[in-house]
């Protein structure tokens, strides 16, 4: 059976760049490219993953930490990025952190331990200090979703404030003032940057912020109509409801039509997120725009780019949310 050094011998280059060969390094030239290819196939050589790993001191895998394996958001965004490290010949090895900082420590133990060559995460309870001293390791850490200013530079992230305030400016441009909120997990920073875009649109337009209008979720279908729940039960007013993700808010409408509200005519909702049924529900979900595959495609762009040195010609690392009107929302005939 051939071997690399054979390849090497006979192509006339060095290990590393039949090396840069195989793994699709746009940094060897098409001739040498050529010989490389040609003594492969001369020698019946077939390259594999060990092979691979020994001459560029490189596994071609990347690792994905996220908080949770279920649900469309992190659906979109770990196809995204597999799909894109793919199209390059690297593979993904996954893990979740569940929001918890113990098992986030772990899965990032886990994935360093499996000689990623970088690791993509999506963690929401590890500190930035944290994550900036473990940032002086070996191996390269890239975040979605998470602005480090110290480490901007390995962080994919959305203004989640501007989306938040965009949210809530729709409903007041509608009219809306008793407006109600569910919120999602303050520990977490998109679900507290989202909450201040809330509270700026309100103090924009000089309405005053009512705590009894506020919910704590957990950005789960069930806290969302958990949250309607406790403003109907209380017997507060409002006319429309913002709710921090797409999931709470197709809670809350649910839990609306099922108790007799018409959806927007008697309650407007929107979402956050627009993840993939937000255009099936019925009415079609308001929501603000989150593009969690194109930010997973280029946190993918960026470990290409940096660790596999691809040529990689823009990279974008703060997307700007924008608003998506349906038919969820509507025009407010009368404040409560």
């Amino acid at each position: 059976m051939a071997t690399i050094y054979q390849v090497s011998e006979l192509a006339g280059v060095s290990l590393a760049t039949v090396s840069r060969v195989m793994n699709k390094n746009t940094r060897v030239s098409d001739k040498t490219k050529q010989k490389v290819l040609d003594a492969m196939e001369q020698l019946g050589y077939r390259p594999n993953s060990i092979a691979q790993s020994l001459a560029s001191n490189r596994t071609n895998s990347v690792g994905i930490l996220v908080s949770e394996l279920q649900g469309p958001f992190f659906g979109q965004m770990m196809a995204s990025i597999e799909s894109s490290l793919r199209a390059a010949g690297k593979h993904v090895i996954i893990t979740a952190g569940h929001s918890n900082e113990q098992k986030e420590k772990e899965g990032i133990d886990f994935l360093i331990s499996r000689n990623c060559d970088a690791i993509i995460m999506h963690v929401e309870a590890l500190s930035d200090e944290y994550l900036i001293e473990l940032s002086k390791g070996k191996t390269p850490l890239y975040f979605v979703n998470r602005h480090i200013e110290t480490l901007k530079n390995q962080c994919i992230s959305l203004d989640n404030q501007v989306g938040g305030y965009l949210a809530t400016k729709a409903m007041i441009d509608l009219g809306h003032k008793n407006i109600a909120y569910i919120s999602g997990p303050q520990f977490k920073s998109d679900a507290r940057n989202r909450y201040t875009g809330h509270q700026h649109a309100l103090a924009e337009h000089n309405i005053q912020f009512n705590e009894q209008l506020f919910y704590h979720g957990d950005f789960k279908e069930t806290s969302g109509s958990n949250g309607l729940k406790h403003f109907i039960d209380n017997k507060f007013s409002f006319s429309a409801v913002v709710c921090a993700n797409d999931e709470m808010a197709s809670g809350a409408m649910k839990y609306a039509r099922e108790h007799g509200y018409s959806l927007p005519n008697d309650l407007s909702v929107i979402g956050f997120d627009n993840v993939i049924f937000a255009n099936y529900l019925y009415p079609t979900l308001a929501t603000i725009d989150n593009p969690v595959s194109k930010m997973g495609e280029m946190a993918a762009k960026l470990v290409l780019k940096d660790v596999y040195l691809h040529k990689i010609e823009q990279i974008q690392r703060v997307f700007e949310p924008t608003l998506l009107t349906r038919d969820s929302i509507a025009q407010c005939v009368d404040n409560p």
